[in-house]
């Protein structure tokens, strides 16, 4: 029998040994022996020499188009072969609860400034943003805040070792004066963020902390839009049984200042009768000046709190510093 006779025989046989392989080290096996280094199709190949000048052309086409067709029936089966043995070797019902639920959850504070937003966006505010690290300007002389006020103290404020005398913001009222700075009124926006003061850890201060800040400018504004909106958000945040009231107070950026009392239910359970919660108070007027704002057109209102204070008489928590321990028998409850 010629070389030529013999390819068409041995390719069927290849191919179905090929395809009878029941898994991968079969199918490798009986591609070592068919196309292999040693295989019987190299082999072929090896007698091409030895036949004439006639048949060495149409002997050599027709070993390589077997040993392509080889190729490609294991590549498919490898691929079969790869993904049956992939497969789970019994039905899985993926519907099952897992063994452990271990489902995330977010932080408290994120959960209360999360409420917070949604208040503040009923009645129409946007969320600012503005950078941790600040200058001196945009957290204290633009606010109107003189150079010996204690704020500025070394006691009180986180100074960076730079040349340009960079610090940790104290408040997220710096955002306040980058937003005018940046926007004609009028301007309604919230700013929460993370402050730092130089405070010691202890049951009620944090050297950082977060805060949330409204700011309120238009034209005709008063301090019963101001009231009315602290109201309407406290209530949102404490329950509709939340009363608010305000007292006498100075900031150097607000003229009337006010320092907000609350009371509510959850005071109560406190045995206190009243809260201080926040600070608040008209814009200065040499604020609205700093940042070019016509103080005779423009008027305002700002106010702060700490998001602390609010989760902490949420959800009866005694210690500010379990916020930040990273406790999970802690976290796991909210």
């Amino acid at each position: 029998m010629s070389l030529l006779d013999e390819i068409e025989p041995l390719k069927a046989e290849a191919l179905a040994e090929l395809e009878a392989a029941p898994d991968l080290p079969s199918l490798e096996q009986a591609k070592g022996a068919w196309i292999g280094p040693k295989g019987r199709f190299t082999g072929l190949m090896k007698q091409l020499g030895g036949l004439s000048k006639e048949e060495r052309p149409l002997a050599g086409k027709a070993v390589n188009a077997a040993k392509v067709e080889l190729e490609s029936l294991l590549n498919s089966k490898r691929d079969a072969l790869e993904l049956a043995s992939a497969m789970p070797s019994r039905a899985t019902d993926f519907t099952l609860p897992g063994r452990r639920r271990r489902v995330g959850r977010l932080h408290p504070l994120t959960q209360v400034t999360e409420d917070i937003v949604k208040s503040f966006r009923k009645i129409g505010f946007v969320v600012a943003d503005g950078p941790e690290v600040e200058d001196d300007y945009h957290c204290f002389d633009a606010l109107n805040t003189p150079a010996d006020h204690p704020a500025r103290d070394m006691q009180d404020t986180f100074f960076l070792d730079s040349k340009d005398r960079l610090i940790l913001r104290t408040h997220t009222s710096s955002v306040q004066i980058r937003v005018m700075e940046k926007q004609p009124p009028p301007v309604r926006i919230i700013v929460p963020g993370r402050v730092y003061r130089r405070d010691t850890a202890d049951a009620t201060h944090n050297p950082t902390f977060q805060q949330v800040e409204g700011l309120y400018v238009d034209k005709n504004v008063t301090v019963s839009d101001l009231k009315g909106t602290v109201e309407f958000v406290f209530r949102e945040l404490m329950g509709k049984d939340t009363k608010i009231r305000f007292r006498p107070h100075y900031f150097s950026y607000t003229e009337p200042s006010f320092e907000i009392d609350f009371s509510s239910p959850l005071v109560k359970k406190m045995g206190k009768d009243w809260l201080e919660i926040a600070g608040c108070g008209m814009v200065h007027p040499k604020v609205f000046e700093n940042v070019g704002y016509d103080p005779e057109e423009w008027t305002g209102w700002a106010f702060g709190f700490g998001i602390e204070r609010i989760a902490m008489i949420r959800y009866a928590i005694n210690d500010i510093r379990l916020f930040y321990e990273n406790d999970v028998r802690f976290l796991r409850q909210f």
